[in-house]
């Protein structure tokens, strides 16, 4: 039998008063989402379209009245559940909330309250990530769990099991907000944390990459309210914000998965197709259709469906969701996800709508291509032969991601070792602007560096010295100062651990120095001497860069400008090595003495010196 159930009065009351918030009903149409959620007045473009679902909602006409906006079109497609409306919103528009009127038969049957909202001071002026700035990435799940009551939600489909490497381990935003103070000592200036969106899936979610909402943070991460504080709370400490976004692909648990508002919305096969992954096929002259058809149509996996971005509706949609973010949180960054899988006049009608808005914000597109040719093709001003043009800022560096792997677990040759460094710098002139590349020796989806170096202290702290000192932004990835551990061939699971100390009950906090063994010490203070000393020095920022080819497997170069200079010497020699300094006398000969940053060591002759086994050196010249 079952039971009866009965509203009280007073909950009866908050029910209705909870509807009548955003939307009132007159009739039997549904409204269920309005996206964007809200705007702002005074953006540079001054059209905005609305996703508006609901049942049969485009059995209705549609009204608005508000000083400054009109209603310039209504877009119906194969799906009556859904209507775009396209607005104009003049530089006279007020901030407020006005209704939105659906009427059937002349009689409203709907209204819903939309707002608008004042745009920040100096939202457009807002500075990006650039070469000043070093990179941490977080992947959220796995950093700290700064708030246990959310590790399982209502409705959300996969709980915490933190038994399960590649299960939800319950990091969120509140573990990193905590932690802020550990970033600002370490050095870092900017954080990329994977994506926050909400991922409500069966399993394997925790990484992000799987979005069920464009505007929603996943519940077990936190609330939209909590990212916006943990981006104002990083500004407060200097640090810029650089979000994660996916335009390649959702979750196939997306809420419009079930009810497409257009069967073009995805990219559809009679059977599963995956990609081939080969991102290089973009760029290949000699591509076949078939194989270009599967790398930019394919899907990603069989729970990532490969969004059309050829689709007009989806496009702006998806542009429009990109700004949204910048807007409402303060962003200093994006980094795009699977960059040249997404159609690419596309790409670059998004970057050109984002520079329009925000000149001096900054984007780093995901091209995992091993030539830097390949890279750079996606770069801001590369003269392209089939005359593509990218408005892409930034790139990440993969050729130079392999090369420091290599250099240090290689037997110095001539074409081997420690001289990867300098021919996959030699590669530069691909590049229109170097200072604008991301180097990185791990992510997320890359071995853990120190196990790629079999855990060798010496190769550690030589590949830090390089990487911190080269042209480019460098990133570290979480934990690397720490000499985190993982291995891709034992799964994702194992070079994503949750940092030490991120839990209540952890063996071991490595946030603080008590938690941490003697190497780990000595490496996290390494790192942070090395990031405290780039962040006030601008030759290792914005500086030019000469270097000569390695002799007896050591690596010499300058970073300089018209005043000052830097000479870095790394040695993956197992003897001490005497240098012939006679070569590098176009720099040196306008310097007399130096100051090796990492010990204080002074060295009054620069024509004498000498680089002990398996070490660096950082010298300031005077």
């Amino acid at each position: 039998m079952k039971k009866k159930f009965f509203l009280s009065p007073r909950l009866l009351f908050l029910a209705i008063m909870f509807l009548s918030l955003n939307f009132s009903f007159a009739g039997k149409s549904d409204l269920i989402k309005v996206e964007p959620p809200f705007w702002w007045t005074g953006m540079e473009v001054q059209e905005l379209q609305l996703l508006v679902y609901g049942n049969n909602i485009s059995e209705n006409t549609v009204e608005i009245n508000y000083p400054g906006v009109k209603l310039s079109e209504v877009i119906k497609t194969e799906n009556p559940n859904y209507l775009f409306l396209n607005l104009m919103i003049s530089r006279e528009a007020k901030t407020g909330k006005f209704q939105i009127i659906f009427k059937k038969k002349n009689k409203k049957v709907l209204s819903y309250g939309y707002e608008l909202k004042e745009r920040k001071s100096g939202s457009k002026e807002r500075e990006g990530f650039n070469s000043s700035d070093v990179i941490y990435l977080i992947m959220p799940d796995r950093f700290s769990n700064g708030n246990p009551e959310n590790d399982n939600m209502p409705g959300m489909l996969e709980k915490v099991n933190r038994k399960d490497p590649n299960g939800r381990h319950g990091g969120d935003i509140k573990g990193i907000d905590n932690h802020i103070d550990y970033f600002k000592d370490l050095g870092v200036t900017a954080l990329w944390i994977n994506p926050v969106f909400e991922n409500n899936m069966p399993k394997y979610s925790y990484h992000g990459y799987s979005i069920t909402d464009f505007y929603k943070v996943d519940p077990r991460f936190g609330s939209n309210e909590d990212y916006k504080k943990l981006v104002d709370d990083c500004h407060k400490k200097g640090i810029k914000m650089i979000k994660d976004m996916v335009f390649n692909h959702c979750g196939s648990g997306h809420w419009w998965m079930k009810d497409l508002p257009q069967q073009d919305w995805i990219h559809q096969f009679p059977e599963f197709t995956r990609t081939n992954y080969n991102a290089a096929i973009a760029t290949d002259p000699y591509a076949s259709e078939y194989d270009k058809n599967k790398f930019l149509n394919g899907w990603f996996d069989v729970t990532m469906p490969d969004l059309n971005q050829k689709n007009k509706l989806l496009a702006n949609y998806l542009i429009q969701n990109s700004i949204w973010w910048i807007e409402y949180a303060g962003l200093d960054g994006i980094r795009m996800d699977t960059y040249p899988f997404s159609d690419k006049e596309f790409l670059a009608d998004w970057m050109n709508r984002i520079n329009k808005e925000y000149p001096n914000f900054n984007v780093v597109g995901e091209c995992w291509i091993s030539s830097a040719s390949g890279i750079a093709y996606w770069q801001k001003d590369v003269v392209n032969k089939d005359s593509y043009k990218s408005p892409l800022k930034s790139v990440f560096d993969f050729p130079l991601m392999f090369a420091i792997g290599q250099a240090f677990t290689e037997n110095n040759t001539w074409d081997k070792g420690i001289v990867k460094l300098y021919n996959a710098l030699g590669q530069d002139f691909n590049y229109e602007n170097t200072n604008n590349i991301v180097v990185f020796a791990d992510n997320h989806d890359t071995e853990r560096f120190f196990s790629t170096i079999d855990k060798d202290y010496n190769d550690f702290k030589n590949a830090m010295i390089f990487l911190l000192t080269t042209r480019g932004i460098p990133l570290i990835y979480y934990g690397t100062e720490i000499l985190m551990t993982g291995h891709k061939n034992f799964g994702d699971g194992d070079i994503r651990k949750d940092f030490p100390g991120g839990w209540i009950g952890d063996k071991n906090n490595a946030f603080t120095n008590a938690g941490r063994n003697l190497q780990q010490n000595d490496a996290f203070n390494f790192v942070k001497k090395l990031l405290n000393y780039r962040k006030n020095n601008k030759v290792l920022q914005t500086g030019k860069l000469v270097h000569f080819i390695p002799e007896n497997g050591v690596y010499v170069y300058f970073r300089y400008n018209d005043e000052n200079a830097v000479m870095v010497i790394i040695s993956n020699n197992d003897e001490l090595i005497k240098l012939n300094t006679g070569r590098y006398s176009e720099i040196l000969k306008k310097f007399s003495t130096g100051t090796n940053i990492l010990n204080g060591q002074k060295i009054d002759d620069l024509g004498n010196i000498s680089i002990s086994p398996k070490s660096s050196m950082v010298v300031e010249l005077r």
